[in-house]
């Protein structure tokens, strides 16, 4: 099993299988000024190329962020940057007050309570639904000292929380791979979800899903808000419209553009650049 595949915590299904033992823990997480995350003049550069240039973003707790832009505005390259896959050459970003991420992992930033969903649903398609699950729930508990213990009662009810949450209930004995495409993209925000995470990045989370898969996501994330702080970075407009509380812009690595939607496409240079006239 590979952490990538399961899209749980990075480098954290390697760490716990192989016992390294010089984890360096971030401290306990401090929002008391609001602002779960916050992103400070931020620059990455990659042959040249600025992939973020001076880049300033604050999130609060419990808002759910929306982030658009055209291709290369340096969306991933940002959440490369908060979940520890890329270092900036200079600027800084911190979870909370006191957690510079610029110190961590990626795995000790997931454990942290940063949560990533790339835009490819990927689980284990050869387990359930329900096993995904429990692979999920367990990874933090340490892989292979918990892999073949009996579930407790409360790790049954979260199990049973999240099959409800992410409307799989009717499909946990089914194997993931069987699944339509959104319905593996649910059991993977599923997945994210037993980690508890503070914060949770998602890329595109509804890219191929029907009509009907995308209403259902839009619930979804807007239940989740207040009790996770979430960034969705997505192109459908229409679905950034039906969960946008905020909406910040991309363009060439830095803000173009932040406001309620309504403002956002009113804006002339968001129109030139991104959404067309």
């Amino acid at each position: 099993m590979k952490a990538e595949k399961a899209g749980i915590a990075g480098e954290g299904w390697a760490a716990q299988s192989t016992g390294l033992a010089h984890v360096h823990r971030p401290g306990e997480l401090d929002v008391s000024h609001g602002a779960i995350l916050y992103l400070e003049d931020v620059t990455v550069s990659f042959d040249g190329f600025k992939a973020l240039n001076k880049l300033t973003l604050s999130i609060d707790v419990g808002e759910l962020r929306c982030i658009i832009g055209p291709n290369g505005a340096g969306k991933t390259t940002m959440m490369d940057v908060i979940t520890g896959k890329t270092r900036p050459d200079s600027g800084s970003a911190f979870f909370g007050q006191t957690i510079d991420l610029g110190r961590y992992s990626e795995y000790e930033i997931a454990q942290a309570g940063i949560g990533r969903k790339f835009q490819k649903p990927t689980v284990f398609p050869n387990h359930t639904v329900h096993e995904n699950l429990e692979l999920a729930l367990k990874a933090g508990k340490g892989v292979w000292r918990s892999l073949f213990s009996s579930l407790g009662m409360e790790q049954k009810m979260r199990i049973e929380e999240l099959l409800d949450l992410v409307s799989l209930a009717d499909k946990a004995k089914t194997l993931a791979g069987l699944l339509s495409h959104g319905q593996k993209q649910w059991l993977e925000i599923g997945m994210l979800l037993a980690q508890d995470p503070k914060l949770l990045l998602l890329d595109e989370p509804v890219a191929g899903m029907t009509d009907r898969e995308t209403e259902r996501t839009a619930e979804l994330f807007l239940s989740l808000a207040g009790k996770h702080s979430l960034i969705v970075v997505e192109h459908d407009m229409n679905f950034v419209a039906s969960i946008a509380r905020k909406v910040t812009v991309l363009h060439e690595g830095s803000v173009l553009a932040e406001g309620c939607m309504e403002d956002i496409q009113r804006d002339a240079r968001v129109i030139e650049v991104y959404l067309g006239g």
